[in-house]
């Protein structure tokens, strides 16, 4: 079926012997994730799932989300590459840069159900056919261009951005870290968030 992955759950994946490194680093894995689509054989979805799935968590935790939530985002993503994959076209965007699309998607939609601040995440990333190394993808998000824009805000909004983004912490450990109230954590990154929109101008277009 096209909508089920591989095993019972995801977690049965994660739990398979891992790649080496050098195995990994070998791998095209635009080519794989072409074969996926092509042939829908479960080892092509196991060799990306070991690949992408800690480096997906990792990213979507440093977005300021929870473990428990970035566990359940990288499933999300992961289902949805199972799902998507014959979407995926090699000579547009590196599957890198087309599966960090697709957990970026599931983070903003996530944080709009949730009723999070607008981050303006749209904003920070290329577009998605643009052809990024794996590395450069990762990232987008916390890129020079971006951290010379976070120097720029005053000094109580560059520290919430700082802790949430770079640090990945959560609103609420924000909020006891620095001993002041939620409400004003929310409001200060709302604010920062307006004017990195406005530093960062066209070149972040979404």
């Amino acid at each position: 079926m096209r909508d089920k992955p591989p095993g019972d759950t995801v977690d049965n994946v994660v739990a398979m012997k891992s790649d080496t490194a050098s195995e990994a680093i070998d791998r095209d894995w635009s080519a794989i994730l072409t074969a996926l689509a092509e042939t829908r054989d479960r080892q092509f979805f196991i060799q990306l799932f070991r690949h992408f799935a800690p480096r997906i968590k990792g990213y979507i935790v440093r977005l300021g989300l929870t473990e428990a939530t970035a566990d359940e985002l990288t499933q999300e993503t992961m289902l949805a590459l199972w799902r998507k994959a014959h979407l995926f076209n090699a000579s547009k965007a590196a599957a890198s840069t087309w599966i960090y699309t697709l957990a970026r998607n599931q983070s903003i939609d996530w944080m709009r159900k949730q009723k999070y601040p607008e981050y303006q995440l749209e904003s920070w990333h290329r577009e998605e056919g643009e052809p990024l190394g794996e590395g450069e993808a990762e990232q987008s998000v916390t890129s020079d261009r971006v951290a010379m824009a976070i120097h720029q805000l005053p000094d109580n909004q560059a520290q919430v951005i700082y802790m949430s983004f770079y640090e990945g912490r959560t609103h609420s450990e924000i909020a006891e870290r620095l001993s002041i109230p939620l409400g004003s954590v929310k409001s200060r990154i709302r604010l920062a968030s307006e004017k990195l929109k406005l530093a960062l101008g066209g070149e972040y277009e979404y």
